[in-house]
């Protein structure tokens, strides 16, 4: 290191360094935690700040709801807890929705590092925890207050030790104590693990502070995403899509700003806030629009507080985007994750080649809470996911949890924890919007409730009475569905009891498609007949081509493709291409 900086070399090795660090608490708490949401469904993340709050680094794969809050939630932290309160082994925790990540079964702890007595950098990790109290996490509460627990800015540990009292409340509040302080000491090993392997980096690159290395870092960020705007010709660029609701759908309407290098994103217009638990707080809002604007712009630059800096997102006070306490929160992740599908329905007419179609769904997450046979309480969430739209160049992919990067629980660590049969799980066919470039198909899910017990379900799910829209004359993809013996649910958000015996049937949303479908390559088509990501008759009427089943060959073109020039095309055989 020069008195002036960082040679690029020293750079890239370093900030390469602080991104692996990130990558060990992940691993720490991933190997650790007690619950399947965070164990096998792999919903945290885990991030790396400077001593003022501003991020620096963060899990390689993180989630992006948990990401773009954090530096938020430090700053509270910090005009709580101002720098000389602070000791070396103090923990800081919160579950506020409006002063982290949005609603309460998110937990946000932050632990402050020090070198030679000097504060010289934040490890903050955020997980979604099994339970937190309440009518259990739910899209169908009133207030905030139904929801569960709520810890406002508190030491978990002070100077290494528990603070007995908030865990004597936390015990008492939760219905699986033993998997929430799992977790939560999950992330004690975490931070500790950050800790240590950051101080160990500091020692061998000769670092006092990490003042100039995150500056730098920060600033590489902001000057590749301000080239990355300046790209886009100036003027507002609005759009809208739609989530199902309760009894009216959601509107999210959308306008993107750009001027130079800078952009604001708008959100006046969108529905008000919900008497119901779908509410997003604004930081939950400015999380899932930054996430997609990095996508389409700058995906390959690891994210840090550089990048937020070019972009302002605004919504106005009482929209559901923009709820106001003591709004119900639990379901905010229900209308937050279809805000990329917005900017980049905004941003499509100018970034056609960096936008996709419109994913299916936020995540399907199922909230199960009954007791085994000998008893005991349980709670598990699985996550279940839809098709991923599609782009210019590809496909999208199926069954993703884009935009939130957790991960499926696997069919037998569901059955091993909870008493339910799982006897199908598979890839929706039609599922995925129909295009040049097809959309994500969804997943089909045949579970039978194998317990003497009944059951309570709650279901956050959406595009159930909307599609995912495509781009570029791709069509929508397939809607989703719950069926409860049989017999479709009109409101599969409200909370419900099983009942020995009951089958329940999900069908998740597939994603949009982009282009015109007549325009997919016929090969693209006859391999996606094969593979079970399209039907014959899907095949003959949204693509024109006519497949033999017998021997897996174009027996021909449909009249409406033929029509556009295009030579009828026979012979062509599985073989043939995809």
């Amino acid at each position: 290191m020069s008195k002036k900086g960082f040679n690029s070399i020293a750079l890239e090795i370093l900030w390469g360094r602080l991104i692996a660090i990130t990558d060990e608490m992940g691993a720490t708490l991933h190997r650790t935690a007690f619950s399947t949401s965070a164990r096998e469904g792999k919903d945290f993340t885990c991030v790396l700040l400077d001593a003022a709050g501003d991020s620096i680094a963060q899990l390689t794969r993180s989630v992006a709801a948990f990401s773009g809050v954090l530096p938020i939630t430090t700053k509270h932290f910090l005009d709580a807890y101002p720098p000389d309160t602070l000791k070396p082994g103090d923990v800081l925790v919160t579950n506020d929705p409006w002063l982290a990540s949005g609603h309460l079964p998110d937990i946000t702890t932050v632990a402050p590092v020090f070198s030679n007595e000097k504060l010289v950098a934040f490890v903050g990790v955020v997980t979604h925890l099994p339970d937190i109290g309440g009518k259990q996490l739910s899209s169908d509460a009133s207030e905030v207050f139904e929801e569960g627990l709520r810890i406002p800015m508190s030491k978990l540990y002070k100077e290494g030790k528990p603070n007995k009292d908030l865990f004597n409340i936390i015990e008492h509040n939760v219905r699986v104590p033993d998997q929430v302080f799992g977790d939560l000491r999950a992330h004690v090993a975490a931070h500790d693990t950050g800790a240590k392997k950051l101080l160990e980096l500091m020692g061998e690159a000769d670092l006092r502070d990490l003042s100039l290395l995150a500056q730098t870092i920060q600033d590489v960020s902001e000057r590749a995403m301000r080239k990355a705007i300046s790209g886009i010709p100036d003027g507002d660029y609005h759009y809208e899509v739609y989530g199902d609701g309760f009894e009216e759908l959601v509107r999210i309407k959308v306008k993107v700003s750009v001027k130079g290098d800078n952009i604001v994103v708008d959100y006046e217009g969108s529905s008000p806030q919900n008497p119901r638990g779908i509410n997003a707080p604004l930081n939950h809002t400015y999380a899932y629009t930054m996430y997609a604007i990095k996508c389409a712009l700058s995906p390959n630059i690891p994210n840090n507080e550089g990048f937020f800096k070019p972009i302002k997102v605004q919504a106005p006070q009482g929209c559901i985007l923009n709820a106001q306490p003591p709004a119900a929160v639990g379901g905010r992740h229900i209308v937050g994750q279809i805000l990329p599908g917005a900017v980049f329905g905004a941003l499509a007419p100018v970034l056609p080649e960096k936008i996709q179609a419109e994913y299916a769904s936020p995540n399907w997450v199922l909230c199960l809470h009954g007791q085994q046979d000998d008893g005991e309480s349980f709670v598990i969430l699985p996550l279940l996911h839809g098709g991923q739209g599609a782009g210019k160049r590809q496909d999208g992919l199926p069954c993703i949890a884009f935009p939130s990067n957790s991960s499926d629980i696997p069919v037998e660590i569901i059955e091993n924890q909870v008493p339910l049969l799982i006897k199908e799980k598979s890839m929706a066919v039609d599922s995925g919007g129909p295009g040049c470039f097809r959309g994500g198909c969804g997943e089909k899910y045949d579970i039978q409730l194998d317990s003497p017990y009944p059951i309570k379900l709650t279901a956050f799910v959406d595009k159930t009475k909307v599609a995912a829209s495509g781009l570029f004359d791709g069509c929508s993809g397939a809607s989703g569905s719950i069926k409860l013996n049989g017999k479709i649910l009109a409101d599969p958000k409200e909370e419900r009891f099983l009942q020995p015996g009951d089958c329940l049937e999900l069908i998740t949303p597939g994603g949009g498609g982009f282009g015109d479908p007549l325009e997919r390559a016929v090969e693209r088509v006859l391999a996606d007949v094969f593979y079970g990501y399209v039907s014959l008759e899907q095949s003959e009427k949204e693509y024109g081509v006519i497949i033999d089943p017998t021997d897996w060959s174009v027996k021909g073109l449909s009249p409406k493709r033929l029509k556009r020039g295009e030579s009828n095309v026979k012979g062509v055989s599985r073989g043939s291409g995809g």
